[in-house]
């Protein structure tokens, strides 16, 4: 591990222990495990990496990687590199499983670092890493702690900019041409999935993406949504004026039902642990308006379509349309 790391690992134990956030043996222990590695990888090198909190300098190529959001989870495993530290909401505690074979490749290593809205210094620290990836969005007030652990960069904020994040990732990784390669192959798939649906069809269908989260409203998605950037790359249309709203989604309630309708209707319900959303839905398709509308309903996974916010999650869901359209997916 480069001198410079070593120094602010060291500064941070002492602050820890000090703190009560650590216990002094253990953090010894944890901290003589790699101190003389080799963190570059053998590719030698520092780059100076723009982002969100400033600037941060990378030596080499991180093996260890922190990913405290989701997009970064997906994006470092997609780049062959492995995850040693992940967060998790809503009580779930594994690894999603839209992260298919990457995640037992580059995710065995991988431990909980606690919640993505509070994630365990202690515990990060603990895994050793040799990079921290989150967004600023999340996790702005940790971000000079984190930075006494490893390297740190943040991005903006995720969701729709997973396009972004990925490439951020790629420049701390020092892999961005096969970012860059990886967001070209799934922008192909895409516009491949997209035309073949059309071809069927003989038109471009339209289509809404519908979600229950647990209020007593429902969700309609907006191009500037996740699942939204998916839709636009492969070309399938939304409603002629179909509301939009100013953020990510507009919430109706149950008198505005038809103006989700569209050819197709992919609806997520929120797998919340009170039922809460899964109870909103009974409600609003027990609602007459609901059997008005024209359009074929898909119910597809929430977690995949609304909380991956990565590459791996992006293409899950051209599975899903692939498959609700009855095409090739193009794998």
């Amino acid at each position: 591990m480069p001198e410079v790391t070593r120094t602010r690992r060291e500064l941070l134990r002492t602050a820890l222990v000090a703190a009560g956030a650590l216990p002094a043996l253990g953090l010894t222990a944890c901290g003589g495990e790699s101190e003389t590695e080799d963190s570059s990888g053998g590719t030698g090198g520092t780059r100076t990496v723009e982002h969100a909190m400033g600037e941060t300098e990378i030596t080499g190529t991180p093996k260890r990687v922190v990913a405290l959001d989701a997009t970064f989870t997906s994006a470092v495993m997609a780049l062959d590199t492995n995850v040693v530290g992940y967060t998790t909401f809503g009580g779930r505690r594994k690894l999603p499983d839209y992260l298919g074979r990457d995640r037992e490749e580059y995710g065995s290593q991988a431990r909980r670092v606690g919640s993505l809205s509070r994630p365990s210094t202690e515990k990060i620290f603990g895994r050793n890493p040799d990079l921290i990836l989150s967004a600023k969005v999340r996790h702005e007030e940790l971000y000079g702690q984190l930075s006494e652990i490893a390297p740190t960069v943040f991005s903006r904020t995720t969701g729709a900019t997973w396009k972004e994040n990925l490439l951020l990732t790629g420049r701390a990784l020092g892999k961005e041409e096969t970012a860059r390669n990886r967001l070209n192959e799934y922008e192909r798939r895409a516009r491949t999935v997209g035309d073949s649906i059309r071809s069927k069809v003989g038109h471009n269908p339209t289509m809404s993406i519908v979600r229950f989260a647990g209020e007593p409203t429902v969700r309609l998605y907006s191009a500037d949504s996740f699942p939204g950037t998916v839709q636009r790359d492969t070309g399938l249309a939304r409603p002629e004026g179909q509301p939009t709203g100013d953020g990510i989604a507009v919430n109706l309630s149950q008198e505005r039902i038809p103006e989700l309708d569209a050819e197709h209707i992919f609806v997520t319900v929120y797998p919340d642990e009170a039922g809460d959303a899964a109870d909103t839905r009974k409600t609003f398709e027990s609602n007459p308006l609901w059997d008005k509308l024209t359009g074929e309903e898909h119910v597809v996974d929430d977690i995949t379509w609304m909380t991956s916010v990565g590459i791996h999650g992006a293409h899950a869901i051209l599975d899903d349309l692939a498959d609700a359209f009855g095409v090739d997916p193009a794998r």
